[in-house]
This record gives structure tokens, C-alpha cells and sequence, in this order.
């Protein structure tokens, strides 16, 4: 119990749930922009969601697929495959007992890659920054799964 509490403790422990947070919160803010984006552009996915409108027709004519929405969508459904995996590997990452500086490099350049790669897909800007921005974060995860993977070989 004392090694938890030391790592609970620890800059590295502390700088990751900094970070994690972080993008969690960018993830979960998704949910809510997508709602933004359906009511501004009136294209629900389901008719119950249309209640605001009277007519059956005008409800019907709702109900369709927007590229905005989807695109929105998308964005959230990357961020789904791509932070989770950050947040669990990070958190093995900390165990590993990493020097702060080289967790901090971590948890930034991926932070900064997934708020970058937000905005290049809602905007959307032009290819390959998008790919680069989702590139740069799963390089840095990957980097942290390395050191947890040869950190746990060598035991």
C-alpha cells in the first residue's frame, strides 16, 4: 500500500492525471458539440428527437445524415479510439517509473496532437495535417506502451 500511495504522489503520476483529464474532458465536450451541430443544421438521426417540430412531414424531412454532424461525429469516434488507449497506457506508463521530463514530453506532444487534430478535423483544414496530428498521438502512445512492455520483460 506504501508504493501506491508513493505513486499517487509522485510528479509523473500527478503531471499524467493533469493531461488525462485534460483530454478526457476534450473527448466528453464532443457529445455536446454534436448535439450544437444537429440542432444548428436541423439533421437529427432519430424522429423522436425532431419533437419541436408539428408537422409529420417537416419531422420526416429532419430525420437525414449532415456532413457537418458527421463530421463532428467522426471526430468523436477518433477521439473514442485514440484516448482511451492513451489513458490506459499512460497510467501503466507512470508505473514504469519514467524521469518527469520524458513523461511530461508524452502526455504534452500527445495532448497537443489530439487538440490540434480537433480542430483540423472540425474546421476541417487541409490533409495530411489531420493524419499528422492522429500520427503524432499514436506514436506517442506507442512509445509509451514500449517502455511499459520493456519495463515488464526485463523483471
Amino acid at each position: 500500500m506504501a508504493e501506491l500511495t508513493h505513486m499517487i504522489d509522485s510528479e509523473v503520476f500527478l503531471a499524467f492525471s493533469t493531461y488525462a483529464t485534460i483530454v478526457v474532458l476534450k473527448m466528453m465536450l464532443m457529445s455536446p458539440m454534436t448535439g450544437y451541430f444537429r440542432l444548428t443544421r436541423k439533421a437529427f438521426a432519430n424522429q423522436e428527437d425532431t419533437s419541436l417540430v408539428s408537422s409529420t412531414e417537416d419531422k420526416k424531412k429532419m430525420v437525414r445524415v449532415d456532413p457537418d454532424v458527421e463530421r463532428v461525429r467522426r471526430c468523436h469516434q477518433n477521439d473514442l479510439e485514440n484516448i482511451i488507449p492513451f489513458v490506459v497506457i499512460g497510467l501503466l506508463y507512470t508505473l514504469t517509473g519514467p524521469d518527469l521530463s520524458t513523461a511530461l514530453l508524452h502526455f504534452r506532444v500527445f495532448v497537443g496532437s489530439r487538440l490540434f487534430h480537433t480542430v483540423a478535423y472540425v474546421l476541417p483544414l487541409r490533409q495530411p495535417s489531420r493524419a499528422v496530428a492522429f500520427l503524432i498521438g499514436l506514436v506517442t502512445t506507442s512509445s509509451m506502451a514500449y517502455r511499459v512492455l520493456i519495463t515488464a520483460l526485463y523483471l
